[in-house]
């Protein structure tokens, strides 16, 4: 599918002497989790398809780790070598530099309008687009449908009622009644989903900022999060062996998976965790404070284009052919993930097949999901902050308050210090 934007671009390249053959530098994440389904082999298999159809431009492909990769396109940047295209984790602080082109330089508009609007509204800094979704997840309540058969309890629509199915689990011997990782891994995510739980409808407690973009992290609402969190879980032996702020998510996942948990937010990869060790498990979503949570937690990964080189037309056009339905939609269902775009995700909803239909649930949050403030140039120093110190809020002795009081305050200081 080749829009006619890309169409004029493909042939004003054909039709031109070999001087115009161009190489395109895309650096990428590795979504894979072995050798065998490494994202090296999707990009490789999409790129020999592209170079077939446009013989003047390569496409050259370096996949990194996630450990790796964020740090290996700062150093190119740095080292003033940046590729053309990235696939990482986070664009604000390249666009604030003025290194992107927006995506409305690159995109056809048919492209453009394909993507989900919360995705494409995230991607934006400073009221324009130059984060371009990539991939897509949100979180759901996992639950081990053998060990709440045991304990004689049914899935939790509120906190009270996960706090009670958390005590029945235990009575019953179960290692991790609710795991609660909040490890320096990834405590951010699981963080968020608590704040986003504990709204009470109106228009307060998103998160971590209020709808106008500003941090609200020791708001009254998440303070009384935490606090219940603390008591309700935590004090009462509710969240296993592992003190919280010890416990990453892979190390929970993996607990999961051997049958040792009762309950925890999830991601869609754990379900083919959970699926290879045959936990039989159901999937609801994230209970509130008085009722289902107003929203669950999205997560998106980005695609970006670098001006330095220049190659806006062959970047644009590029894009356009990754964008198609069928390579989103060969990438989603490679790695687990969701579409970042309408028509692939109606695709997905409309599909019965069993590795689709898996999927569906976090296809429902989609829409309604809140996404981590990624258009502000203080999340990596915000999230770091969290990772560091929000484990503290559920310790012995641990003061929910202070906690957030003190993230607060870094939040605010980088904020003012890097713009937003």
């Amino acid at each position: 599918m080749v829009s006619a934007l890309g169409m004029t671009a493909v042939l004003g390249g054909c039709g031109s002497t070999g001087s115009s053959d161009v190489t395109l530098r895309l650096v990428a994440a590795d979504y894979g989790d072995s050798s065998a389904n490494s994202s090296q082999k999707y990009w490789d298999s999409l790129v020999k398809e592209y170079e077939s159809k446009h013989p003047g431009v390569k496409i050259d492909v370096s996949v990194y780790s996630w450990n790796d990769v964020d740090r290996k396109v700062k150093e190119m940047v740095d080292a003033g070598k940046a590729p053309d295209l990235a696939q990482i984790g986070a664009y604000a602080d390249y666009a604030a530099a003025g290194k992107l082109y927006p995506a409305s330089d690159l995109l056809s508009i048919r492209t453009q309008a394909d993507f989900l609007s919360q995705l494409s509204d995230a991607g934006q800094w400073n009221h324009t687009q130059y984060g371009i979704p990539f991939a897509a997840s949100t979180r759901v309540l996992f639950y081990n449908k053998t060990l709440f058969a045991q304990a004689g309890i049914t899935p939790p629509t509120t906190w009270d009622e996960l706090a009670a199915d958390a005590k029945a689990l235990k009575d019953k011997g179960v290692k991790y009644p609710y795991a609660l990782p909040l490890g320096p891994e990834e405590a951010q995510a699981e963080t968020m989903q608590w704040l986003l739980s504990g709204t009470t409808g109106g228009n307060g407690g998103n998160g971590y900022t209020d709808d106008v973009g500003t941090y609200t992290i020791d708001s009254a609402q998440n303070v009384e999060t935490f606090t219940w969190l603390k008591d309700d879980l935590v004090d009462k032996g509710l969240t296993g062996p592992v003190a919280p702020g010890r416990l990453n998510r892979a190390t929970a996942f993996a607990a999961f998976a051997d049958g040792q948990v009762g309950m925890l937010n999830g991601h869609p990869t754990l379900i083919q965790q959970a699926q290879k060790k045959g936990v039989k498990f159901g999937m609801v979503p994230m209970p509130g404070r008085t009722g289902t949570a107003r929203a669950s937690m999205g997560v998106t990964d980005w695609m970006m284009a670098f001006k330095q080189n220049g190659h806006r037309d062959q970047i644009g056009d590029f894009l356009d052919f990754v964008y198609s339905e069928k390579n989103v939609l060969d990438f989603s269902r490679e790695y687990g993930l969701l579409p970042v775009t309408g028509s692939a995700s109606n695709t997905m909803s409309d599909s019965d097949s069993p590795s689709d239909a898996a999927l569906h649930p976090f296809l429902d949050q989609l829409p309604t999901s809140e996404l981590y403030p990624v258009g502000k140039t203080s999340w990596a120093t915000v999230s770091a902050a969290v990772k560091q110190d929000i484990g503290q809020a559920v310790a012995p002795g641990g003061d929910p308050a202070g906690v957030l009081t003190r993230l607060q305050a870094t939040a605010t200081a980088a904020d003012s210090g890097n713009g937003s």
